[in-house]
């Protein structure tokens, strides 16, 4: 357009080759939407065919000089005096390079038995060339996601996903999977890895696909594999140019300038080589990188919003001197390129709080991920002896990870020091840079390690004990059901639970019987720590479970020399000891309630109604007062749900630990108050995703009326006023839009539960896992 010499070589017979490998009719996203096209290439959301036909026919209207079929094999020289060699032998010279390259060429595999099977494929031309196949579609990338969705039309299709949400997947491809998910027409296994690809010949579906999910080993006899798991940079070629990597980890890009230019000066990448791989952001890069070769003060695409990003932070008085502010303050983020940490920041906020202010409070169920970029963070907790003690956390450190990889409530009081600046990331964005950012990935492993085994111990540990405890740990995972370790098996460590929760059993006249229940923040097996002693009882994961093995040698090392940590393991095997013998002594009761309520989903709860049928003199009060409550519609079904000796689950929710209903909302409606509730916001479409996802059924599609009169429970029963709260709940007409609903635990009312308060005889209850034993023992 401007009529600069140039060429743009292309190892194809055909331009933009990421595009033309796409699967036939693929719909290409213009992502991400706030940022504008700069390219005089024009790029909008279409059809694969749409697109390579439009920029044909433009690479001919602005004269593009293309030479196909021509490979770059070798790159020497430096701005200004560059030398290009072919395969064909031939060279040429060039004043600056631009590399677009992209990572088609590197596709990751599998990594099982099986991989390389020829109906195991790792890309999709055209997915109208399979019918009436039952295909395992593996990743929860764009790719992946693009693919299922094509070829459910006329295909079974399984998709695999390792993680238990799509947390890298752009926003439309999110509510697209999400609907065929809701709607069967895809089958998707979260938290799910490939264990192997075993052949069947002669059979109609001659693959066998086996995989560990959540809920255990499962194979699934399938036509063909289609794995979608991303590619690497080709290294070695870029690296013959002259480029360096900043490390040697798979995922690494190349360090490059604010404007995109590498260490070799006059080499310029942009693209998914350097760490961008949305098309929109490619072009932008190309512009930009066009503009600063002819020297025209050009700025970046997302400027502007950077700029609002960083207006509070006043210490930054531009928009690099905040990125570099932030890279060289918090270690964390060392290792991004400036292209990443562009892209990060602008998912983030930075907060300036005031001294005292605070930051979450212990117990919370917020889950985003802060880092301290000035001053300090103090972390309220105790010494392990009962004393309250602040916790000074400084510049470069972090907080907060124990909530973004467990889901569990905040385990401490958070408030700002003096200084204080912070950069507070969204759980999605968290997830999506741990995916793609390997040194991130490590430093928040290990440091969160060392912090578990802290909180679990004693805060007041030494950091060379803290140390030798962990350079022998384990992470560990169960699918619900698993065994951790058997009564009899010899002692392996001291397991602390970081996720999910356990059943402890003994055998007892010659059947297993539950002893107590352990949720996560615990430990189990200190009762074994004598690596003499066998294990004296059973311990099975109630739901999928995750729990890090301190080595029993290193654990006993550090008790022989430090008294708290001695005093609390050996007062937690006391106070196990007689709870166990008073379980034994109770009878099979006790236990097999433990185990009722286990069976019922309330590993995974932190609260859950509960109704004691002793009490219950069936009035419906509870349902009465939850319809009154929530507009006429009620959140609980009374008569529905099991029942163990006096001991009834109704139907409400259970306000799950890792809720279900959250992991497919397209429009984020379901949330999690800082108190626990998992409540439905009124961004809430009606798509029912949530309603499938639940395993408890206990949320519901209703047509609330706006205009219908609520229901007033005490003017009902007193005085006849008003409908009868509960009646009539789900409307009939058409006209009206349905909405889920669910139990919110009345979260905007001091007085609690109304079912609960409504109850005439106390006989409903909420209990949290924590006081199953309680429970039991009462029962008893």
């Amino acid at each position: 357009q401007l009529g600069v010499a140039h060429v743009l070589l292309e190892a194809t017979n055909h331009p933009a080759d990421t595009i033309y490998k796409y699967q036939k009719g693929k719909h290409v996203m213009a992502e991400p939407n706030v940022l504008p096209l700069r390219s005089p290439m024009s790029f909008a959301a279409g059809t694969r065919e749409r697109i390579l036909e439009t920029w044909d026919r433009e690479l001919v209207e602005h004269k593009v000089n293309v030479r196909y079929g021509t490979q770059v094999t070798g790159i020497k020289g430096q701005r200004g005096n560059f030398t290009l060699t072919l395969s064909s032998g031939a060279t040429l010279a060039a004043e600056f390079v631009v590399l677009g390259i992209g990572l088609q060429g590197n596709l990751r595999k599998i990594g099982v038995r099986g991989e390389d099977h020829e109906r195991v494929q790792y890309q999709l031309d055209d997915p109208d060339e399979f019918e009436e196949e039952t295909i395992v579609v593996i990743g929860a990338g764009d790719a992946a996601i693009e693919n299922a969705l094509a070829l459910a039309k006329q295909n079974r299709v399984i998709l695999i996903n390792r993680n238990e949400e799509f947390a890298r997947c752009k926003e439309g491809n999110l509510a697209l999977i999400t609907a065929a998910i809701a709607e069967d027409r895809i089958e998707c296994r979260y938290g799910t890895r490939a264990e192997s690809i075993d052949v069947t010949p002669g059979e109609v579906r001659p693959l066998r696909f086996v995989c560990k999910t959540r809920d255990g080993v499962e194979a699934i006899a399938c036509n063909r594999v289609i794995a979608r798991l991303g590619a690497t940079p080709p290294r070695a070629l870029v690296e013959g140019f002259g480029v360096l990597f900043p490390n040697t980890e798979a995922n690494a890009v190349p360090q490059l300038s604010e404007r995109y230019e590498s260490n070799v000066p006059g080499l310029y990448i942009v693209g998914a080589l350097g760490g961008y791989p949305l098309i929109k952001q490619a072009m932008n890069q190309g512009y930009e990188v066009i503009e600063t070769i002819l020297g025209h003060p050009v700025e970046p695409a997302d400027e502007p919003l950077l700029k609002e990003k960083f207006a509070p932070y006043r210490r930054a008085r531009s928009v690099f001197e905040g990125l570099e502010m932030i890279r060289r303050n918090v270690p964390l983020f060392a290792g991004l390129t400036t292209l990443q940490l562009r892209e990060f920041i602008l998912d983030s906020v930075i907060h300036t709080p005031k001294r005292g202010g605070t930051i979450f409070s212990k117990n919370d169920y917020t889950n985003s991920f802060f880092a301290i970029v000035e001053g300090q963070a103090l972390v309220h907790t105790d010494d392990g002896r009962g004393n309250q003690i602040q916790v000074p956390l400084n510049a470069g450190e972090f907080f907060g990870e124990l909530g973004l990889i467990s889901g569990r409530r905040r385990n401490a009081t958070v408030s700002a020091g003096e200084g204080c600046v912070l950069l507070e990331s969204p759980r999605r964005s968290m997830l999506r840079l741990l995916a793609s950012v390997q040194s991130v990935a490590r430093v928040i492993d290990e440091v969160s390690l060392k912090r578990l085994v802290r909180s679990y111990l004693t805060p007041g540990i030494a950091d060379e004990d803290l140390d030798f405890l962990v350079q022998g740990a384990v992470l560990k995972s169960y699918s619900a059901g698993e065994v951790l370790f058997s009564e009899g098996d010899r002692a392996d460590g001291l397991h602390l639970i970081r996720r999910g929760s356990v059943t402890v059993s003994r055998n007892f006249g010659g059947r297993e019987v539950v002893l107590s229940y352990v949720a996560a923040g615990n430990f189990v097996g200190e009762m074994a720590l004598n690596p003499i002693a066998p294990r004296s009882a059973t311990v099975r994961a109630a739901v999928y479970t995750e729990v890090i093995v301190l080595e029993g040698h290193r654990v006993t090392e550090v008790m022989a020399r430090n008294t708290v940590v001695r005093g609390k393991v050996e007062g937690r095997h006391l106070d196990r000891i007689r709870a166990n013998e008073a379980m034994m002594s109770s009878g099979s009761q006790a236990g097999s309630l433990i185990s009722f309520l286990v069976k019922q989903g309330v590993g995974e709860a932190t609260d859950v109604l509960l109704i004691d049928q002793t009490l219950c003199v069936r009035c419906d009060n509870c349902e009465k007062a939850c319809a009154a409550t929530h507009g006429g519609t009620s959140r609980l079904d009374r008569d529905a749900g099991p029942s163990f000796a006096e001991i009834h689950v109704p139907t409400s929710c259970r306000h799950c630990e890792h809720p279900h209903c959250m992991k497919d909302c397209p429009p984020d409606a379901i949330q999690r108050s800082p108190n626990g509730e998992v409540f439905i916001s009124d961004a809430c479409i009606g798509c029912g995703n949530c309603e499938k996802n639940c395993p408890y059924g206990v949320i519901q599609l209703s047509a609330i009326d706006p205009k219908r009169r609520k229901p007033n429970l005490f003017a009902w029963m007193l005085f006849g006023i008003g409908p009868e709260p509960g009646s009539d709940q789900h409307f009939k007409s058409k006209d009206l839009a349905k909405k889920a609903v669910k139990c919110d635990m009345c979260q905007n009312i001091k007085t609690g539960p109304a079912c609960v308060s409504a109850c005439p005889t106390g006989a409903a209850f909420r209990v949290s896992p924590e006081r199953f034993m309680q429970l039991a023992a009462a029962e008893e």
